[in-house]
């Protein structure tokens, strides 16, 4: 008996000394992105609307002036948006531009699009919100319906993992709706 008390005595002991190294749960990286500011962008383009002062505007690889890309340098991603003039291709615009975000149907776990209409700026068309690891998690379109049309997607360079790129992605995508809603046509 008086050897049993002994070992637990010891082993009461011996535990009281160190911390445990159980395993800890996993944890995510808490990022935070300066509050957005907004500014008037001036292209010299059909369009204009406002962008993010974080975004450093830089020409797109095709040989059209209006097809710009917003970089996000601090997030790793980028706005892609594309400008085409309508001129009787209307119908094809429209189903190119739908086609798109069903593109990502594969590794999306949702894709969710709003109407947009401003009547009085007449800018019309489509967002689309997509969640999972697709490429792409915002993208819209915009159209006058007889002059302009307007295409962006955002993209981030890196292999898409929904769960990491989820505060950059929902940044991002603010930032689309607010051109979209501060998007003007030029005359």
């Amino acid at each position: 008996m008086k050897k049993s008390l002994v070992i637990i005595i010891s082993l009461m002991l011996m535990s009281c000394g160190e911390e445990s190294k159980t395993p800890r749960p996993r944890a995510f990286l808490a990022l935070n992105y300066p509050k957005a500011t907004y500014e008037i962008a001036n292209f010299n383009c059909p369009y204009n609307f406002e962008i993010n002062s974080l975004a450093k505007v830089s020409a797109s690889q095709n040989n059209n002036p209006c097809w710009i890309n917003l970089e996000y340098k601090d997030l790793n991603g980028t706005i892609f948006l594309t400008y085409q003039e309508v001129d009787g291709n209307l119908d094809s615009l429209l189903a190119d531009a739908q086609k798109l975000p069903l593109q990502h149907t594969i590794k999306a776990d949702a894709i969710e699009g709003d109407v947009y209409t401003n009547k009085i700026q007449d800018v019309h068309g489509m967002f689309y919100e997509v969640t999972g690891d697709a490429a792409s998690q915002a993208q819209f379109y915009l159209t006058d319906s007889t002059n302009h049309f307007v295409t962006a997607s955002v993209y981030f360079r890196t292999k898409p993992n929904y769960d990491s790129i989820i505060p950059a992605a929902d940044y991002l995508k603010n930032d689309m709706k607010h051109m979209v809603e501060t998007f003007r046509w030029e005359n």
